[in-house]
């Protein structure tokens, strides 16, 4: 499995994998109907924040002592290890705080067990936490692991179109990336649509 680590085009950067977003399994029968509305409502969510923590999460199940990750080879190696560093911090923090809030949250939420009809708020904010929770165990793993940056062409031209905001580059470069290294919905993760604004355009063939 491959790691990115690069700039999306707001300047953020994000973390993510070759691996898509995928809907939290639930091993229980119980309250079935609850669970499906829940996880589709959890699936409503930017894909560029689902992808991250589906990624974080998975950090915690590999056995590799060390991550392979890709970043933009217009960066030298000692600066992207220090931003990865602040990433990490910054990102531990953010989900110390959320779960906070999720676990002050989830008795409020409760409460609306006494209406009729599956508690599907009730159920959004468990998977939620638990997703939250999930990728608060994968940043603790991956500041204890090695960090094996590769550095990419493909990525700095992103980065470059980035800096420069040519964003009628933006189309090719994001497909190019895609065909690359096999991803899929990048566009979501770098380049979503901004609010009230149109889906961006494909490149012509």
């Amino acid at each position: 499995m491959i790691f990115f680590f690069i700039r999306d085009a707001g300047h953020k950067y994000r973390f993510f994998s070759t691996e898509p977003v995928r809907a939290i399994e639930v091993r229980t029968s119980r309250w079935r109907k609850l669970w499906e509305k829940a996880k589709a409502k959890l699936l409503l969510l930017p894909q560029r924040s689902l992808r991250q923590e589906q990624a974080l999460a998975r950090i915690a199940r590999l056995e590799e002592p060390a991550v392979r990750i890709l970043a933009s080879a217009r960066t030298e190696d000692k600066k992207i290890r220090f931003r990865f560093f602040l990433f990490i911090q910054k990102q531990r923090t953010r989900h110390v705080l959320l779960l906070i809030g999720e676990t002050l949250l989830l008795p409020l939420s409760g409460l609306a067990m006494l209406l009729p009809g599956p508690n599907v708020f009730f159920g959004a904010l468990a998977l939620l936490m638990i997703t939250h929770w999930q990728a608060f165990r994968g940043l603790q793993h991956l500041a204890r692991k090695g960090h094996d940056f590769e550095a990419s062409e493909l990525l700095a031209e992103w980065e470059e179109a980035v800096e420069a905001k040519a964003e009628d580059r933006f189309p090719r470069l994001l497909e190019g990336m895609e065909q690359a290294y096999g991803l899929s919905g990048l566009r979501k993760v770098l380049w979503p649509p901004r609010k009230g604004k149109k889906p961006h355009p494909r490149p012509a063939d």
